[in-house]
């Protein structure tokens, strides 16, 4: 039986979930996944000697990348439907052609790169294409390694990577806002051989993770996780989080950000049964790629530290993200959270939305915009 109190709650929450979804879709109808707009670089704001340049455009809905043994960079999309190789091949840092791979897919926004072949993972499956860039402009047809993974359109964008074990990760977003779901896939980091075989869950308590990496020192994973909406504009935080083993729990749908118990879950369990963030980030900044700089151009200061694209709040009174963040470590513990890389949010309209980040091989950062459906190159020439 429910108390009037759990009943009110219910009842407020349904309205405002009602309501987000009308804003939600009112703010894609408004910003859709790629468009033809100006991209006004001049406004972005980095730190002394850094520059920002366009690497590609033309990439409807640019959302994950990853690189290619070869150079080719691969992107997913979501509301696109379609997998992209942008090629530079001149070697002067721009991708002078976009090529479809595949289209017509449910939501591929995940791929990752490996051995020469290319995974790409919808909403409930993963393909490998073999022997990719080899066959650019005439795929072969895909390998289906996995094809039973929750069908549900909420959190349904999988971001996926290779970690040091040669497993693939692969996230499984809440089918909610706030829920105890019964298949313990949900709200959860699963991974798999590169075979499809052996899945298991690795993590649990995550409402919905589309970013993550290994420290290039201690192989372990760190992954951003996007809190739940409905709790007033500053709360709760979007969270950084750190797992150093497997089996861990790190707290949804009973805690959020460590210390702030749900209102209605949040009876159920302590916030002291679980992992707390390595740290709280923004407010709805929907904190999601990220990765360690491992490059060399950068100045030092940078090396082994987290970058984050913040693709911005679409429920918040006064809009917050829209940047690349820094997170600094020292000795495996963050130290600050910074601003890295802001601009694409002019009078509280955005113009792009940074959605993933990628070291190339020369050092510079590449970042996905699927609001603008470009790429662009950050770079260090002081």
């Amino acid at each position: 039986m429910r108390s009037k109190h759990q009943e009110s709650f219910l009842i407020k929450n349904c309205l405002r979930a009602w309501a987000g979804l009308f804003l939600g879709s009112m703010l894609m109808a408004q910003a859709p996944e790629s468009s033809g707009q100006e991209l006004r670089l001049d406004l972005i704001k980095l730190p002394p000697g850094f520059h920002i340049s366009i690497y590609a455009r033309g990439v409807p809905g640019a959302r994950s990348l990853t690189l290619g043994s070869n150079g080719t960079l691969f992107v997913g999309s979501r509301g696109e439907g379609a997998v992209y190789a942008v090629l530079d091949r001149d070697g002067d840092q721009k991708g002078e052609e976009v090529l479809t791979l595949a289209s017509g897919l449910n939501t591929p926004n995940g791929v990752a790169f490996r051995e020469g072949d290319l995974y790409v993972a919808e909403t409930h499956r993963v393909w490998r294409y073999d022997n990719i860039e080899s066959h650019l402009r005439s795929p072969s047809q895909p390998v289906l390694i996995k094809d039973n993974l929750p069908k549900d359109r909420r959190h349904s964008w999988r971001f996926i990577a290779f970690g040091p074990d040669g497993w693939l990760y692969i996230p499984v977003g809440a089918p909610c806002n706030a829920c105890r779901p019964e298949d313990e896939r949900y709200a959860s980091l699963l991974r798999m051989r590169p075979d499809g075989t052996g899945m298991e869950v690795f993590a649990r308590g995550i409402r919905n993770t589309v970013g993550f990496d290994w420290h290039p020192e201690t192989r372990e994973i760190w992954f951003t996780d996007n809190g739940r909406d409905w709790l007033g504009d500053d709360g709760p935080p979007d969270e950084l989080n750190h797992a150093t083993r497997a089996g861990l729990h790190f707290g949804f749908p009973y805690c959020h950000g460590g210390d702030l118990p749900d209102p209605e879950f949040g009876q159920l369990r302590s916030c002291a049964e679980f992992t707390p963030p390595a740290r709280k980030l923004g407010p709805h900044v929907a904190a999601i790629g990220m990765r360690f700089y491992t490059g060399s151009m950068f100045p030092e200061e940078y090396r082994n530290q987290i970058l984050i694209a913040e693709h911005g709040s679409w429920n918040r009174t006064e809009p917050l993200g829209y940047r690349i963040s820094l997170v600094r470590l020292e000795k495996g513990q963050v130290t600050g959270y910074e601003v890295f890389a802001e601009g694409w949010l002019q009078g509280g309209q955005p113009w792009g939305r940074p959605v993933d980040v990628l070291i190339m091989p020369d050092g510079a950062l590449l970042v996905s915009d699927n609001q603008a459906g470009a790429i662009y190159r950050i770079f260090y020439e002081p």
